[in-house]
Protein backbone atom coordinates (compact mmCIF):
# COMPACT_ATOMS: atom_id res chain seq x y z
CA UNK A 1 0.00 0.00 0.00
CA UNK A 2 2.76 2.45 0.96
CA UNK A 3 6.47 2.43 0.24
CA UNK A 4 8.39 3.16 3.43
CA UNK A 5 10.28 6.42 3.58
CA UNK A 6 12.13 8.04 6.45
CA UNK A 7 10.21 10.93 7.95
CA UNK A 8 12.15 14.23 7.89
CA UNK A 9 10.50 17.36 9.33
CA UNK A 10 10.43 20.14 6.77
CA UNK A 11 12.92 23.01 7.09
CA UNK A 12 12.25 26.68 8.01
CA UNK A 13 10.40 25.60 11.12
CA UNK A 14 11.32 28.39 13.54
CA UNK A 15 7.72 29.61 13.66
CA UNK A 16 6.35 26.12 14.35
CA UNK A 17 6.05 25.16 18.00
CA UNK A 18 6.44 21.51 18.94
CA UNK A 19 5.94 20.10 22.44
CA UNK A 20 7.92 16.91 23.03
CA UNK A 21 6.81 14.33 25.58
CA UNK A 22 9.92 14.05 27.80
CA UNK A 23 10.25 10.94 29.97
CA UNK A 24 13.86 11.36 31.03
CA UNK A 25 14.82 8.48 28.79
CA UNK A 26 17.18 8.43 25.83
CA UNK A 27 14.49 8.16 23.12
CA UNK A 28 12.49 11.29 24.00
CA UNK A 29 15.75 13.16 24.64
CA UNK A 30 17.10 12.50 21.15
CA UNK A 31 13.68 13.21 19.62
CA UNK A 32 13.84 16.67 21.22
CA UNK A 33 17.43 17.18 20.07
CA UNK A 34 16.61 16.32 16.46
CA UNK A 35 13.67 18.75 16.41
CA UNK A 36 15.89 21.52 17.79
CA UNK A 37 18.39 20.73 15.02
CA UNK A 38 15.58 21.00 12.47
CA UNK A 39 14.87 24.53 13.66
CA UNK A 40 11.55 24.02 15.45
CA UNK A 41 10.51 26.08 18.45
CA UNK A 42 10.76 23.20 20.92
CA UNK A 43 9.53 22.78 24.47
CA UNK A 44 9.32 19.62 26.57
CA UNK A 45 6.48 18.25 28.68
CA UNK A 46 6.99 15.82 31.53
CA UNK A 47 3.81 13.88 32.30
CA UNK A 48 3.15 12.49 35.74
CA UNK A 49 0.58 9.75 35.24
CA UNK A 50 0.66 7.82 38.50
CA UNK A 51 0.35 8.92 42.12
CA UNK A 52 2.29 6.48 44.29
CA UNK A 53 0.64 6.62 47.70
CA UNK A 54 2.90 4.30 49.67
CA UNK A 55 6.29 5.97 49.36
CA UNK A 56 7.37 3.02 47.27
CA UNK A 57 10.92 2.71 46.04
CA UNK A 58 9.47 1.29 42.82
CA UNK A 59 8.21 4.64 41.57
CA UNK A 60 10.90 6.28 39.42
CA UNK A 61 8.96 9.46 38.58
CA UNK A 62 11.21 11.79 40.60
CA UNK A 63 14.42 10.45 39.06
CA UNK A 64 12.86 10.54 35.59
CA UNK A 65 11.86 14.19 36.14
CA UNK A 66 15.39 15.08 37.21
CA UNK A 67 16.78 13.35 34.11
CA UNK A 68 14.31 15.24 31.88
CA UNK A 69 15.25 18.56 33.50
CA UNK A 70 18.95 17.86 32.93
CA UNK A 71 18.39 17.03 29.26
CA UNK A 72 16.25 20.12 28.64
CA UNK A 73 18.88 22.32 30.27
CA UNK A 74 21.56 20.88 27.98
CA UNK A 75 19.35 21.31 24.91
CA UNK A 76 18.34 24.82 25.97
CA UNK A 77 14.60 24.20 25.93
CA UNK A 78 11.86 24.81 28.48
CA UNK A 79 10.40 21.86 30.38
CA UNK A 80 6.72 22.00 31.32
CA UNK A 81 5.23 19.61 33.87
CA UNK A 82 1.67 18.25 33.88
CA UNK A 83 -0.10 15.82 36.20
CA UNK A 84 -2.49 13.48 34.39
CA UNK A 85 -2.78 10.94 37.21
CA UNK A 86 -6.53 11.49 37.69
CA UNK A 87 -7.18 10.96 33.96
CA UNK A 88 -4.88 7.94 33.98
CA UNK A 89 -6.73 6.38 36.90
CA UNK A 90 -10.15 6.87 35.31
CA UNK A 91 -9.37 6.06 31.69
CA UNK A 92 -6.58 3.48 31.99
CA UNK A 93 -6.22 1.95 35.44
CA UNK A 94 -9.92 1.38 36.15
CA UNK A 95 -10.26 -0.43 32.80
CA UNK A 96 -7.12 -2.41 33.65
CA UNK A 97 -8.73 -3.60 36.90
CA UNK A 98 -12.07 -4.30 35.22
CA UNK A 99 -10.48 -6.61 32.66
CA UNK A 100 -8.65 -8.60 35.33
CA UNK A 101 -11.87 -8.92 37.33
CA UNK A 102 -13.69 -10.46 34.35
CA UNK A 103 -10.90 -12.92 33.59
CA UNK A 104 -9.07 -11.03 30.86
CA UNK A 105 -5.46 -9.89 30.51
CA UNK A 106 -5.35 -6.15 29.69
CA UNK A 107 -2.72 -4.08 27.91
CA UNK A 108 -2.48 -0.72 29.73
CA UNK A 109 0.29 0.57 27.44
CA UNK A 110 -2.10 0.71 24.48
CA UNK A 111 -4.74 2.46 26.58
CA UNK A 112 -2.15 4.91 27.92
CA UNK A 113 -1.18 5.92 24.40
CA UNK A 114 -4.80 6.37 23.32
CA UNK A 115 -6.11 8.11 26.44
CA UNK A 116 -3.09 9.99 27.83
CA UNK A 117 -0.12 10.45 25.48
CA UNK A 118 -2.21 11.17 22.40
CA UNK A 119 -5.21 12.78 24.07
CA UNK A 120 -4.48 14.53 27.37
CA UNK A 121 -0.96 15.42 26.23
CA UNK A 122 -2.26 16.75 22.93
CA UNK A 123 -4.92 18.87 24.64
CA UNK A 124 -2.38 20.27 27.10
CA UNK A 125 0.11 21.02 24.32
CA UNK A 126 -2.57 23.05 22.55
CA UNK A 127 -2.90 25.28 25.64
CA UNK A 128 0.85 25.91 25.31
CA UNK A 129 0.37 27.08 21.73
CA UNK A 130 1.74 23.96 20.06
CA UNK A 131 1.35 23.34 16.34
CA UNK A 132 2.33 19.69 16.82
CA UNK A 133 3.47 17.27 19.49
CA UNK A 134 6.34 14.79 19.25
CA UNK A 135 7.33 11.61 21.04
CA UNK A 136 10.24 9.19 21.11
CA UNK A 137 8.19 6.29 19.72
CA UNK A 138 9.83 4.17 17.04
CA UNK A 139 7.33 4.62 14.22
CA UNK A 140 7.66 6.23 10.79
CA UNK A 141 5.25 8.90 9.60
CA UNK A 142 5.24 8.78 5.81
CA UNK A 143 3.80 11.56 3.65
CA UNK A 144 3.45 11.00 -0.10
CA UNK A 145 0.99 11.62 -2.90
CA UNK A 146 -1.52 9.21 -1.31
CA UNK A 147 -1.55 11.06 2.01
CA UNK A 148 -0.16 10.47 5.49
CA UNK A 149 0.60 6.92 6.59
CA UNK A 150 2.02 5.39 9.76
CA UNK A 151 4.59 2.68 9.16
CA UNK A 152 6.96 0.38 10.96
CA UNK A 153 10.23 1.90 12.15
CA UNK A 154 13.57 1.22 10.51
CA UNK A 155 14.69 -0.61 13.66
CA UNK A 156 12.53 -3.74 13.59
CA UNK A 157 13.59 -4.73 17.09
CA UNK A 158 12.23 -1.45 18.52
CA UNK A 159 9.22 -0.83 16.27
CA UNK A 160 6.29 0.41 18.40
CA UNK A 161 3.46 0.60 15.88
CA UNK A 162 1.68 -2.20 17.77
CA UNK A 163 1.26 0.11 20.78
CA UNK A 164 -0.18 2.98 18.70
CA UNK A 165 -2.84 0.96 16.85
CA UNK A 166 -5.72 2.29 19.00
CA UNK A 167 -4.88 5.99 18.62
CA UNK A 168 -7.35 7.72 16.26
CA UNK A 169 -5.86 8.87 13.01
CA UNK A 170 -6.56 12.58 13.54
CA UNK A 171 -4.43 12.54 16.70
CA UNK A 172 -1.51 10.69 15.09
CA UNK A 173 -1.53 13.25 12.29
CA UNK A 174 -0.73 15.94 14.86
CA UNK A 175 2.44 14.14 15.94
CA UNK A 176 6.03 14.03 14.68
CA UNK A 177 8.07 10.84 15.20
CA UNK A 178 11.75 11.79 14.77
CA UNK A 179 13.11 8.32 15.57
CA UNK A 180 11.30 6.38 12.86
CA UNK A 181 14.34 6.25 10.61
CA UNK A 182 16.98 5.59 13.29
CA UNK A 183 18.43 2.51 14.94
CA UNK A 184 18.40 2.37 18.72
CA UNK A 185 22.20 2.04 18.71
CA UNK A 186 22.40 5.33 16.80
CA UNK A 187 20.10 7.00 19.32
CA UNK A 188 22.26 5.90 22.25
CA UNK A 189 25.40 6.98 20.41
CA UNK A 190 23.95 10.46 19.81
CA UNK A 191 23.02 10.78 23.48
CA UNK A 192 26.58 9.85 24.46
CA UNK A 193 28.07 12.40 22.06
CA UNK A 194 25.79 15.11 23.46
CA UNK A 195 26.69 14.08 27.04
CA UNK A 196 23.03 13.90 28.06
CA UNK A 197 23.83 11.46 30.85
CA UNK A 198 21.15 8.93 29.92
CA UNK A 199 22.76 7.06 27.02
CA UNK A 200 23.02 3.92 29.15
CA UNK A 201 19.67 4.32 30.92
CA UNK A 202 17.64 1.12 30.76
CA UNK A 203 14.53 1.05 28.59
CA UNK A 204 11.34 0.98 30.60
CA UNK A 205 9.77 -2.49 30.56
CA UNK A 206 6.65 -4.05 32.01
CA UNK A 207 3.67 -2.11 33.30
CA UNK A 208 4.72 1.42 34.23
CA UNK A 209 2.78 1.77 37.48
CA UNK A 210 3.94 -1.61 38.81
CA UNK A 211 7.64 -1.03 38.20
CA UNK A 212 10.02 -3.70 39.44
CA UNK A 213 7.79 -5.02 42.23
CA UNK A 214 6.05 -8.39 42.02
CA UNK A 215 2.78 -8.24 40.09
CA UNK A 216 1.03 -10.41 42.69
CA UNK A 217 1.92 -7.99 45.50
CA UNK A 218 0.66 -5.00 43.54
CA UNK A 219 -2.59 -6.39 42.14
CA UNK A 220 -3.60 -7.83 45.52
CA UNK A 221 -4.00 -4.26 46.78
CA UNK A 222 -6.93 -3.80 44.39
CA UNK A 223 -8.40 -7.25 43.66
CA UNK A 224 -9.00 -9.74 46.50
CA UNK A 225 -7.27 -13.08 46.11
CA UNK A 226 -9.82 -15.87 45.82
CA UNK A 227 -8.20 -19.27 45.73
CA UNK A 228 -9.76 -22.06 43.69
CA UNK A 229 -9.12 -25.39 42.04
CA UNK A 230 -6.89 -26.13 39.07
CA UNK A 231 -8.45 -28.85 36.93
CA UNK A 232 -7.53 -30.58 33.70
CA UNK A 233 -9.75 -30.55 30.62
CA UNK A 234 -11.54 -33.70 31.89
CA UNK A 235 -12.42 -32.02 35.20
CA UNK A 236 -9.86 -33.84 37.39
CA UNK A 237 -8.32 -31.73 40.16
CA UNK A 238 -4.60 -30.96 39.77
CA UNK A 239 -4.00 -28.40 42.48
CA UNK A 240 -4.99 -24.98 43.76
CA UNK A 241 -4.64 -21.52 42.16
CA UNK A 242 -4.09 -18.25 44.04
CA UNK A 243 -6.72 -16.23 42.16
CA UNK A 244 -7.72 -16.24 38.49
CA UNK A 245 -6.37 -12.71 37.91
CA UNK A 246 -2.82 -13.99 38.43
CA UNK A 247 -2.94 -16.16 35.31
CA UNK A 248 -3.18 -15.68 31.56
CA UNK A 249 -3.97 -18.04 28.69
CA UNK A 250 -0.95 -20.06 27.58
CA UNK A 251 0.94 -19.39 30.81
CA UNK A 252 3.38 -22.13 31.70
CA UNK A 253 5.30 -20.81 34.70
CA UNK A 254 3.87 -20.54 38.20
CA UNK A 255 1.15 -23.20 38.04
CA UNK A 256 2.94 -25.33 40.64
CA UNK A 257 1.44 -28.57 39.38
CA UNK A 258 3.66 -31.39 40.61
CA UNK A 259 3.99 -34.85 39.21
CA UNK A 260 0.55 -36.20 38.31
CA UNK A 261 0.06 -39.98 38.25
CA UNK A 262 -0.57 -41.55 34.86
CA UNK A 263 0.43 -38.31 33.12
CA UNK A 264 3.52 -37.72 30.97
CA UNK A 265 6.35 -35.51 32.23
CA UNK A 266 5.26 -32.59 30.06
CA UNK A 267 4.65 -28.94 30.97
CA UNK A 268 1.17 -27.73 31.92
CA UNK A 269 -0.39 -24.61 30.36
CA UNK A 270 -3.34 -22.43 31.30
CA UNK A 271 -6.12 -23.33 28.85
CA UNK A 272 -9.14 -21.54 30.33
CA UNK A 273 -10.33 -19.42 33.25
CA UNK A 274 -13.85 -20.25 34.48
CA UNK A 275 -15.17 -17.29 36.43
CA UNK A 276 -18.51 -18.89 37.30
CA UNK A 277 -16.83 -21.72 39.22
CA UNK A 278 -13.51 -19.97 39.97
CA UNK A 279 -11.63 -22.79 38.27
CA UNK A 280 -8.40 -22.68 36.31
CA UNK A 281 -8.23 -25.25 33.52
CA UNK A 282 -4.78 -26.58 32.60
CA UNK A 283 -3.63 -28.80 29.76
CA UNK A 284 -0.53 -30.58 28.52
CA UNK A 285 -1.84 -30.52 24.97
CA UNK A 286 -0.52 -27.38 23.29
CA UNK A 287 -3.00 -27.85 20.44
CA UNK A 288 -5.74 -26.89 22.91
CA UNK A 289 -4.23 -23.39 22.95
CA UNK A 290 -4.44 -22.89 19.19
CA UNK A 291 -7.12 -20.82 17.46
CA UNK A 292 -7.84 -20.07 13.82
CA UNK A 293 -9.96 -16.99 14.46
CA UNK A 294 -10.77 -14.17 16.85
CA UNK A 295 -13.49 -11.59 17.36
CA UNK A 296 -12.41 -7.99 17.97
CA UNK A 297 -14.34 -4.92 19.07
CA UNK A 298 -13.55 -1.20 19.46
CA UNK A 299 -11.81 -1.32 16.08
CA UNK A 300 -9.71 1.67 15.02
CA UNK A 301 -8.93 2.04 11.31
CA UNK A 302 -6.04 4.25 10.19
CA UNK A 303 -6.51 3.50 6.49
CA UNK A 304 -9.57 3.02 4.29
CA UNK A 305 -10.41 -0.64 3.75
CA UNK A 306 -13.04 -2.67 1.92
CA UNK A 307 -14.35 -5.93 3.42
CA UNK A 308 -13.40 -8.68 3.21
CA UNK A 309 -9.76 -7.66 3.34
CA UNK A 310 -6.59 -9.75 3.48
CA UNK A 311 -3.90 -8.28 5.73
CA UNK A 312 -1.29 -9.36 8.24
CA UNK A 313 -1.83 -9.20 11.98
CA UNK A 314 -0.07 -9.37 15.34
CA UNK A 315 -1.84 -10.56 18.46
CA UNK A 316 1.08 -9.55 20.69
CA UNK A 317 4.13 -7.26 20.57
CA UNK A 318 7.19 -8.68 18.76
CA UNK A 319 5.17 -11.42 17.09
CA UNK A 320 5.91 -11.97 13.42
CA UNK A 321 3.17 -10.81 11.06
CA UNK A 322 0.48 -13.45 10.50
CA UNK A 323 -1.66 -13.61 7.35
CA UNK A 324 -5.37 -13.22 7.95
CA UNK A 325 -8.73 -12.29 6.41
CA UNK A 326 -10.96 -9.74 8.12
CA UNK A 327 -14.73 -9.51 7.81
CA UNK A 328 -17.33 -7.28 9.46
CA UNK A 329 -19.62 -8.63 12.18
CA UNK A 330 -22.65 -7.32 14.03
CA UNK A 331 -22.32 -4.64 16.71
CA UNK A 332 -19.42 -3.05 14.79
CA UNK A 333 -17.14 -5.99 15.56
CA UNK A 334 -14.88 -7.86 13.15
CA UNK A 335 -13.89 -11.48 12.70
CA UNK A 336 -10.25 -12.24 11.95
CA UNK A 337 -9.51 -15.63 10.40
CA UNK A 338 -5.84 -16.65 10.33
CA UNK A 339 -4.11 -18.67 7.66
CA UNK A 340 -2.16 -20.48 10.39
CA UNK A 341 -3.51 -21.31 13.84
CA UNK A 342 -2.35 -18.93 16.56
CA UNK A 343 -1.31 -19.92 20.08
CA UNK A 344 -2.97 -18.41 23.17
CA UNK A 345 -5.03 -15.60 21.64
CA UNK A 346 -5.82 -13.67 24.81
CA UNK A 347 -9.03 -11.71 25.52
CA UNK A 348 -8.19 -8.23 26.76
CA UNK A 349 -5.15 -7.91 24.50
CA UNK A 350 -5.13 -6.17 21.12
CA UNK A 351 -4.67 -7.27 17.52
CA UNK A 352 -2.85 -4.92 15.12
CA UNK A 353 -3.25 -5.03 11.33
CA UNK A 354 -0.63 -4.32 8.68
CA UNK A 355 -0.27 -4.08 4.93
CA UNK A 356 3.43 -4.90 4.66
CA UNK A 357 5.02 -2.07 6.70
CA UNK A 358 1.94 0.15 6.97
CA UNK A 359 -0.13 0.10 10.16
CA UNK A 360 -3.75 -0.26 9.06
CA UNK A 361 -5.48 -0.34 12.46
CA UNK A 362 -6.31 -2.64 15.34
CA UNK A 363 -8.95 -3.85 17.75
CA UNK A 364 -9.64 -5.22 21.23
CA UNK A 365 -9.70 -9.03 21.39
CA UNK A 366 -13.01 -10.36 22.76
CA UNK A 367 -12.33 -14.06 22.29
CA UNK A 368 -11.23 -16.78 19.90
CA UNK A 369 -11.81 -20.36 18.87
CA UNK A 370 -10.57 -23.29 16.75
CA UNK A 371 -13.11 -22.84 13.94
CA UNK A 372 -15.23 -19.85 13.04
CA UNK A 373 -18.01 -21.85 11.43
CA UNK A 374 -20.73 -23.50 13.56
CA UNK A 375 -19.20 -22.13 16.74
CA UNK A 376 -21.39 -21.40 19.77
CA UNK A 377 -18.55 -19.30 21.18
CA UNK A 378 -18.41 -17.04 18.13
CA UNK A 379 -22.20 -16.50 18.36
CA UNK A 380 -21.86 -15.60 22.05
CA UNK A 381 -19.06 -13.13 21.36
CA UNK A 382 -20.96 -11.45 18.54
CA UNK A 383 -24.07 -11.01 20.66
CA UNK A 384 -22.26 -9.07 23.40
Amino acid sequence: MVSLEIDHPEMNNSNKKVIVGMSGGVDSSIAAHLLVQEGYDVEGLFMKNWEEDDGSEYCTAQQDLEDAEKVCNILGIKLNIANFSAEYWENVFELFLRDYQIGRTPNPDILCNREIKFQQFLKYAETLGADKIATGHYISRVENDTGIHFCKALDNSKDQTYFLQAVPRDRLERCIFPLGGLLKTTVRSLAKQLKLGNDNKKDSTGICFIGERRFSDFISRYIPNEKGLIKDTEGRTLGEHLGLHFYTLGQRQGLKIGGVSNRPELPWYVAEKKLETNELVATQNEDCLKSKWLIASDVNWLEEINFPVSLSAKIRYRQKDQKCTIRPCCNKKISVEFEDAQTAITPGQYVAFYDQKTLIGGGYIEGSGPSLSNSALSDKLLER
